[in-house]
């Protein structure tokens, strides 16, 4: 299902698309009423993490709580409440991992209320924000810069409106919209305003549909737990038979009564219980858990800590992970052309295009941050807005000329040696507009008129400045980090080349993969960096390395991460990146920052450095335990007073 192209199905009818009041007034409040009682409304799951009562249940229905609570109960029945005071290693148990996945749940709780969106509905013939849920099929949805979409729907107006589908693609490049166009929800408004009509709305939505698929909660998985798990499977097995020996003995060798008897059962017995190497594993997860926190990571799972620090590769998302989101000004190279601008009248021009423009994109915003202060020029005589039908933006100054900031293939003839060197620049994955003058004001019918080159300006994602440290970290330590992102495969190329990436110069189509699972693990087991891949390529690729013995770690923040993040052995989101994202991972990271995981790492491998060297002193104890039990019930003395370990 993930790996189908969402197609926006209209189920509205024939008269109610065709008529024109409908678009412009939006749904009656009969009509909503009819939607509302026919369940046609965007009811969703706000997360899909457990409950409280889920969480509840898997801290006190563990193992080592059945086992203790059993022998809790046979000594409350022969009525000594003092000596079943080691029935209180079942609270200390189960608080520690409650308490602290309960924050967790709270945190990203409020986290999702505070970046809930609340969109702009029209209805009756005006528009006001309502909440999600409150959507129904059919209704006209206004949008504007920033918002984001809650539904699926068509587009029904669209002035330059283009939207940003990175948190369900990968693809970091806006796309445009006209009208008639499908558009799905979790995407953003980059540019631009418009309307759409909504016609999936709740579980059908793709976002829903990736989220739902990815909504059944399961553990992390943990060695330390599972080797103490197969300790005290053991150690069932062999209280049972001791158990009965030493009854025996007690009542029929010793002649004791029944009460004094099981007390003296349990007091051989809870010995053998390894409850004080439980406690302290918990304890020291919790403590890195503390400690995590302060670092701004939330870890929903106590043993999520442990996972992270066995992990051998780290499959990290590009967009919103190694890049931030916008742009950056990498060059203002000039053009060689009669009578050429110098260079600080190209950044002059750019300061002024960037300063002035309504509606920046993102390489205008990269423009401006480069060229904060504009000059003095005065207000544009004439201003044309970006737009994706002409690819090019402009605003006329009087007496210091008309300026166009635009595509390269559009403003430029193919031939020109501008044009050559423009597209040698894209290649390397890099965004190139062209600055040039213009014979006419931009506001002309025949603009851009003669276009004149001026310069090229060159434009490169941001990425992170943390993130080369953290993947030379990660090399350090012998952990491959492999690049997976829905963006095209130049750009992640790019970003990995820059990153020092080992193999970052050669990145891989997804699309050319094979479907083949073993055929899949040893491409992506020999390279490292892979674009256009597809959120259930992304699981895919996910479970082929872990087929071959590796312990996976994904990092992501969109809706196209969940469905690899919920499979990998430790599935880490940025605090920023989607609830669905967020809900389905065991560590998030709420300052959006990835250079947070070498400290998790190191976190988690000094918590089980410590787990382990004071484990032997446990199972030396629980040992002693298991050898005395059954030297008590064989020889018939009476069992000692209780340890409490």
């Amino acid at each position: 299902m993930a790996g189908e192209e969402p197609t926006a199905v209209v189920e509205t009818s024939d008269t109610l698309t065709d008529d024109p009041a409908y678009l412009e007034h939006g749904l009656a409040t009969e009509q909503v009423a009819e939607r509302v009682a026919r369940g046609q409304t965007n009811d969703v799951p706000d997360r899909a993490s457990r409950s409280v009562k889920d969480i509840v249940r898997a801290n006190v229905f563990t193992r080592i709580n059945a086992i203790l609570g059993v022998l809790l109960l046979i000594v409350l029945a022969t009525g000594s409440i003092v000596d079943g005071m080691f029935g209180l290693l079942i609270v200390a148990n189960s608080s520690i991992g409650i308490i602290q996945e309960v924050r967790a749940k709270r945190t990203l709780d409020k986290l999702a209320i505070v970046s809930q969106t609340r969109p702009v509905v029209r209805r009756n013939g005006s528009s006001g924000e309502l909440p999600p849920r409150e959507v129904v099929l059919d209704d006209i949805i206004e949008l504007g810069p920033g918002d984001q979409l809650v539904v699926d729907g068509t587009v029904v107006e669209s002035a330059g409106l283009e939207l940003d589908e990175s948190l369900l693609t990968g693809e970091s490049d806006p796309v445009h919209k006209d009208p008639g166009t499908s558009v799905m929800s979790g995407s953003f408004v980059s540019s631009g305003t418009g309307a759409y009509r909504a016609t999936k709305v709740g579980r059908d939505a793709y976002a829903a549909r990736l989220a739902e698929e990815a909504s059944k909660f399961t553990l992390v998985h943990s060695e330390l737990n599972a080797g103490i798990n197969k300790i005290l499977k053991l150690i069932t097995y062999l209280m049972i038979p001791a158990g009965l020996l030493i009854i025996f003995n007690q009542l029929f060798s010793s002649g004791e009564a029944l009460g004094p008897s099981l007390s003296g059962m349990v007091a051989a017995l809870v010995p053998m219980v390894p409850e004080g190497l439980v406690l302290m594993t918990s304890i020291a997860f919790a403590v890195g858990v503390v400690r995590l926190g302060r670092r701004q990571c939330l870890v929903q799972e106590l043993p999520a800590i442990e996972g992270l620090a066995r992990v051998d590769i780290v499959c990290a998302d590009k967009t919103g992970t190694l890049t931030e989101n916008g742009m950056r000004l990498a060059d203002v190279e000039l053009v060689e052309s009669p009578g050429g601008t110098d260079l600080d009248a190209a950044r002059t021009a750019l300061a002024a295009l960037a300063c002035d423009d309504p509606r920046p994109n993102a390489s205008v915003l990269a423009i401006a941050e480069a060229f904060p202060d504009g000059p003095d020029w005065g207000k544009p005589t004439a201003i044309a807005p970006f737009s994706s039908a002409k690819k090019w933006s402009g605003q006329s100054y009087g007496a210091h000329g008309n300026w166009l900031l635009g595509a390269c293939d559009v403003l430029l003839d193919s031939g020109t040696p501008t044009a050559r060197r423009a597209e040698e620049l894209g290649a390397q994955g890099l965004r190139v507009l062209l600055l040039a003058r213009s014979d006419r004001p931009v506001d002309d019918a025949l603009a851009p008129g003669t276009v004149a080159p001026v310069a090229l300006v060159v434009l490169e994602q941001r990425v992170r400045t943390d993130a080369k440290a953290t993947l030379e970290y990660f090399a350090e330590q012998h952990v491959d980090v492999k690049v997976i992102s829905g963006d095209n495969a130049v750009s992640v190329g790019a970003v990995a080349s820059s990153l020092g990436l080992p193999h970052g110069d050669s990145p891989i189509d997804a699309r050319t993969l094979p479907d083949d699972r073993e055929q899949l693990a040893d491409i992506a087991e020999a390279s490292t960096t892979f674009g256009r891949v597809r959120p259930d390529q992304k699981r895919a690729m996910v479970g082929a390395l872990q087929s071959r013995g590796h312990t996976v770690a994904m990092t992501g923040d969109g809706v196209n991460d969940v469905l690899a993040l919920k499979d990998a052995d430790i599935g880490v989101a940025m605090g920023s990146g989607s609830p669905a994202a967020r809900s389905v991972a065991q560590i998030v990271l709420l300052d959006n920052k990835f250079a947070t995981l070498p400290y998790v790492v190191g976190e988690g491998r000094r918590v089980i450095g410590n787990i382990e060297r004071v484990s032997n002193l446990f199972l030396t104890k629980t040992v002693y335990s298991v050898l005395l039990a059954f030297f008590i019930g064989a020889s018939g003395v009476l069992a000692p007073i209780f340890d409490f370990d």
